[in-house]
């Protein structure tokens, strides 16, 4: 490992990260240790991880500061339930259902990227994610308003209601407006999300270093001496912008896809901030804290239950706390120097 650079050496302890999670996990669901509560949580952890690393391109990497990431994650997730029941007469094979549904879920989310940012990337600072904020909550009207139905004519859309589809005799409703999707097929697996989880990482760690993700660093240090070198400014920052949309989609579609039923209203402003949360709390720029920090956040609320009423007051305790002790280089000092006393005291007995 010493011969590779230090980014090399960091990319290959986060896939290090992912695979250990996917073989214990795997593991404890193959001996039956693990419980059904927190076995329903590992594709949304797949899902949220993704999402935060996304997120984590535009916040971390670009600088700026977008407010409406889950309104990508609702495109990408309701086109991948469209996808997957119009597919479901001629494509019988469930895993390249899903894995055509996360295609076309991202290729959707990408095209409302490049909508929402081809405006909004002009701008800076707040009023950037004042607009974000404003397009986030303009796609889940829409998606409230959206009526999809299948028959054998093929699909049919509607913004009025579920009639104005005349579906023929035997068609069915895909999407039903604010009751979002009713009867979804459960495709979506542990594996599929693991694989998505590397891919998004591998992509991410190559473009953070290649060409266009040094222009992108260039413009978050200082944009001003960047337009001066004559590098395109908006150009950088909507490929950034798009990348992220696209994978904030495939990620979407991979969530739906692991319920029967869902609802516009699941990805509104505050899925969003517990997006902007997980990537916070895990370090901005830093993808293995935003890998940690979304498992950990989702698992959290779950563990938590035990504490009824008092579940969410010990969750935003438990947030504050962390972000105390992350921003206090005193404390951090103090838990490292611990924690190297504690593993040499180990190394001394034997353990």
């Amino acid at each position: 490992m010493k011969r590779f650079s230090k980014q090399t050496r960091s990319a290959f302890i986060n896939y290090g990260i992912i695979i250990i999670f996917f073989i214990v996990f795997q593991t404890l669901s193959a001996t039956g240790s693990l419980g059904s509560s927190l076995k329903g949580q590992l594709i949304p952890i797949c899902a949220y991880i993704i999402m935060a690393l996304s997120l984590n391109l535009v916040v971390g990497i670009s600088g700026e500061l977008s407010l409406g990431h889950a309104g990508f994650m609702s495109v990408g997730a309701f086109t991948g339930v469209v996808v997957a029941n119009s597919l479901s007469g001629t494509v019988t094979n469930g895993t390249l259902r899903l894995i055509l549904a996360l295609i076309i879920g991202a290729f959707v989310a990408a095209i409302a990227g490049i909508v929402i940012g081809i405006p909004v990337l002009r701008l800076r600072g707040d009023y950037l994610a004042i607009v974000t904020l404003a397009f986030g909550e303009i796609i889940k009207n829409v998606l409230n308003c959206l009526y999809v139905g299948l028959d054998d004519k093929g699909l049919h859309f509607s913004l009025k209601d579920e009639p104005s589809l005349h579906l023929n005799p035997g068609g069915r409703t895909i999407l039903s407006g604010p009751m979002g999707a009713l009867g979804i097929t459960k495709l979506s697996t542990f594996f599929i999300g693991i694989v998505l989880i590397l891919l998004v990482l591998f992509y991410i760690q190559n473009f953070v270093n290649s060409r266009p993700g040094r222009a992108i660093a260039a413009i978050r240090d200082n944009r001003i001496a960047a337009e001066a070198c004559g590098i395109p400014v908006t150009k950088y920052k909507l490929m950034a912008f798009v990348t992220s949309a696209a994978m904030a989609g495939s990620a979407g579609a991979l969530y739906a896809l692991n319920y029967s039923t869902v609802v516009p209203k699941k990805f509104d402003f505050n899925t969003s901030i517990l997006i902007l949360v997980f990537v916070v709390l895990g370090g901005i720029g830093n993808l293995r804290g935003s890998i940690i920090a979304a498992a950990l956040l989702t698992v959290l609320p779950e563990l938590l239950r035990q504490f009824q009423d008092y579940r969410m007051l010990v969750y935003a305790i438990v947030l504050i706390l962390v972000m105390l002790i992350t921003n206090n280089e005193k404390a951090m000092v103090f838990i490292r120097s611990r924690i190297k006393k504690l593993y040499k005291l180990t190394r001394k007995e034997g353990v």
